[in-house]
This record gives C-alpha cells, structure tokens and sequence, in this order.
C-alpha cells in the first residue's frame, strides 16, 4: 500500500517538491502579454505626469505609477519596484520637495508590522525545516477515516490554517504533497480528486483572511489602521476569523452541489512516525508564540516584540541556522515595506487628494462608495497582484473614507479575488495538477460575489463592534 510522505529529519531541508505542469518559466504568450500590458501602462504614466501641472505631484505620479505597473503586472520580481521606489524617491522628489530625503524616505518602511510577519516568516521556515507543515497535513488525511466528504472537510479546514501562519503557497503545496499518494491511487474519472484539488485551493485563498501574517494585503491594512486605533492580533482574528469560517462552509457546500462525493475511500497506511525532539521543541515555540499574540489585551506586549523573541528563540537555540536565515522571504518582506512606502508617497505629495478631487465619489453614499471600494479590489486582485492591489486602493479608500475599518474591507475584498485559475498561485498549482479553469470559476466566481456583499453590507457594522469605526 502507498504511503503517505515521511516527515523531514531536523537535520534535513525539506525536499523539494517535483516540478508540476505549473512550474518552469512563463509561457511566451503570457509573458508576451504581460510586456504589452506593461508598455500600454507606462505610456500612461508618463502622459498623465506630464498633464499635471504640478511638478512634485507629476514626478510622484512617474515613480508610483512606475511602481504600481511593475508590481501589478509581476514582470519583475516582487522586490525590485521597491527598490525602484527607494531609489527613486530621493532623486526624483528631493529636488522640488522638503521631506522626501533618503533618511525620510526610508522611514516610511519602519512599520511595526514587518517586524510581525518576520516571525511569521521564522515560524514558517522552522515548521517546514522540522516537518510540522507536513505532520499537519498528513493527520488531517488520517482524520477523515476513510469517509470522501469527511476527508474533503478536514483537508479544506488544515490547508486554511495553515495558511493562516504562513504563506498560501507553502500550505497549498504541503497539502498536496500529503494527498499525492491518494490523487494518484483515484480512479479516472472520480469526482473526488477534483473536489479535493478545489478544496485546497480555496481553503489555501481564504484561510490568509484570518490572521494579520495571512497575507500580504493584511500587513498593508493593519499599518493604514493603526494610524486612527491600533489593531491587535486577537483584534484582527476577532472579526476576521468568523468571516473567513463562514467563507470556507460556503465553499465547502459549493464544492459538494458540484461534486457528487460519496462511498467508502481506502486511504494509505499511515507512517506512523512521530515527530523528532527537535520538531518538538519548534511546536512549543510555535504555540507559545501564537498564544502571546492572541493573549496581548491581557499581558500588554505588542505582537511584533512576541515575534521578534520567538525569531531569537528559534535562531538562538540552533533549531533554525544561519543558512535557514536566507530561507525567510524577504521579497515578500520587501513588497509590503514598498507598499506601506508607497502609500506614505501618495499621501505626503497631495496626489491622493488630486485623484478624489476628480473621481466625484464623494457625493455617493457610504455604502456605496464602501462596496465599490471591496468589488474593485476583489476584480482587480483576481487579475493581478493582490498585494500590489492593497497598495494601490488602500492609500485611495483611507482618503475617501478616512476611518480604521475602510482599509481593513480593502484588504477583505483583496482576498476575495479568486476565481480565475491566474487569480492566485495555489489556483494555478491545483489547475497545473488537473482541476480545470473552469471548474474554478464555477467555484470561485460564486464566492467572490458573495464575500464581496457580506462585506460591503455587514463590515462596517461588524467592525464598529470591535473599535474600527
């Protein structure tokens, strides 16, 4: 009988996982598209810049926008339009503004909320280094006991929480590999492996909605909130844990309307295998660290100082190494320090209060202008960057509608876009697998629609109950 796969040594890198249909470069059509799309946006940019009159909101306009086209169409690495940005700023601004000097420009990026996604980041490399990852993926097989709708159940609510301590990628990924053995063993045709390739995918896109290290669209919004009520770990989960469990049941039931699972499943034996002292050592860091954050309102410590120890915990005690410290992702680190940077540029030049200036959204009703907020950035986020989308609307929706909650809908309906097999890299991983396009947005379109509403109907309600006026 086929086996699930063997948790990793303490001793070992995590195997990689073999290179699927998805993997390689992009294709010559797509990356075609995407320098066309480019080249249409940066003729924008520079004919918008030079129908300002302003010199300071002008050069402003060329550096973001330049960003924002690079981050949107992701013709670079994530990492590079911040540097860009960085760089840009000091040369460009300097000269026709006060306060734009690197010193300043670099402080923009000194926000609290990188500080917390490094220990998420920590925390993640650590599980993967030690087997956690795959242990949790392999007992929530285990779970279902061989029943298909049981076993879609619990791999949809491991891949979410998973994917609420680290990256969607890395959760989307252990999970299939735990499942690999049993997609294979499934016979052609069975409506289980489609229903199961769907369920990782959306339980990997909406489970970041419920932690502020879920995602990169979070750690944007938590920094434009705190400038009116400083949000909290607990906070955030508080109104956003709800949210993201009834997400997932509305998935769920959609995946089960679609695909008729039923029937006795023979799983793969188990290993068996328990996890080394060492893994162990990493879970009770990893616990202890989650329940700090979680418990802030009653000990007072800020969760980026909780993550900041458990970062020298992990380091100092040797269960992560020097080599694991180019293992954290500092590009996505470096892509929410842009974004937050970003944002602080737009607001300081004024050109913020330009772009409402002619948009005329003031004059529609909240609601409106809130829900209009939520669907472009669930569109463009299923299109495009969805973190790269949060720094584009956010800095827009905080000055139409300067309130703590506005931010936090923006990066809610920034996790929403999920429909198209593009629309995020776990969609393109279980499209690469074999689920196709279409079946995801039978799927994925349904609840885009429907989060888009709760949100734009019952968030702001919900977030005044929590302090986010």
């Amino acid at each position: 009988m086929t086996t699930l796969p063997a948790t990793a040594r303490p001793d070992e890198a995590p195997a990689a996982l073999p290179p699927g249909p998805t993997s390689g470069a992009p294709s010559r059509q797509r990356l075609g598209a995407r320098h066309g799309v480019a080249l249409v946006g940066f003729v924008a940019v520079v004919m918008a810049g030079f129908a300002v009159d302003d010199p300071l909101a002008a050069r402003t306009l060329w550096v973001g926008g330049a960003c924002l086209v690079l981050w949107l169409t992701e013709l670079v690495p994530p990492f590079v339009p911040t540097l860009l940005l960085l760089g840009a700023t000091p040369v460009l601004l300097g000269p026709v503004g006060e306060g734009y000097g690197v010193s300043s420009v670099l402080a923009w990026c000194a926000d609290p909320v990188l500080v917390l996604f490094l220990g998420g980041f920590t925390l993640e490399v650590a599980a993967m280094r030690h087997g956690l990852d795959a242990a949790v993926a392999r007992h929530v097989v285990r779970l279902s006991r061989g029943r298909p709708r049981l076993l879609l159940l619990w791999v949809m609510g491991g891949v979410a929480f998973l994917s609420m301590w680290m990256s969607n990628v890395a959760a989307a990924a252990m999970m299939l590999a735990a499942l690999r053995p049993l997609l294979v063993a499934l016979a052609p045709g069975a409506a289980l492996r489609p229903a199961l390739l769907a369920v990782v995918a959306l339980g990997a896109n909406l489970g970041g909605m419920a932690t502020p290290v879920g995602s990169g669209p979070n750690a944007l919004a938590v920094s434009a909130a705190s400038a009116h009520v400083p949000v909290t770990f607990a906070g955030w989960m508080a109104f956003a844990l709800p949210l993201t469990a009834l997400m997932l049941v509305l998935g769920f039931a959609l995946v089960l309307l679609r695909f008729r699972v039923d029937g006795p499943l023979a799983l793969p034996a188990p290993t068996g295998e328990a996890l080394e002292p060492a893994g162990r050592r990493v879970l009770a860091v990893c616990a202890a660290c989650v329940a700090a954050w979680l418990s802030e309102p009653l000990h007072g410590v800020p969760a980026p100082v909780v993550a900041l120890a458990a970062t020298a915990l992990l380091f100092g005690t040797g269960l992560l190494t020097r080599e694991d410290l180019g293992r954290l992702d500092w590009s996505t680190l470096l892509l929410i320090a842009g974004g937050i940077a970003l944002g602080r540029l737009m607001e300081e030049s004024g050109l913020v209060a330009r772009a409402l200036e002619g948009a005329g959204l003031s004059d529609w009703p909240r609601e409106a202008r809130l829900g209009a907020l939520v669907a472009v950035a669930a569109l463009l986020s299923a299109l495009m960057s969805n973190t790269g989308t949060a720094a584009l609307l956010i800095p827009l929706a905080s000055a139409l509608e300067p309130s703590a909650s506005t931010p936090v809908l923006v990066a809610m309906g920034c996790s929403l876009g999920i429909p198209f097999a593009i629309s995020t890299p776990p969609n393109a991983m279980v499209s690469g697998e074999g689920l196709r396009a279409s079946e995801l947005l039978r799927l994925g379109l349904p609840l885009m629609l429907a989060g888009c509403l709760l949100v734009s109907l019952t968030g702001p309600r919900v977030l005044r109950l929590f302090g986010l006026p």
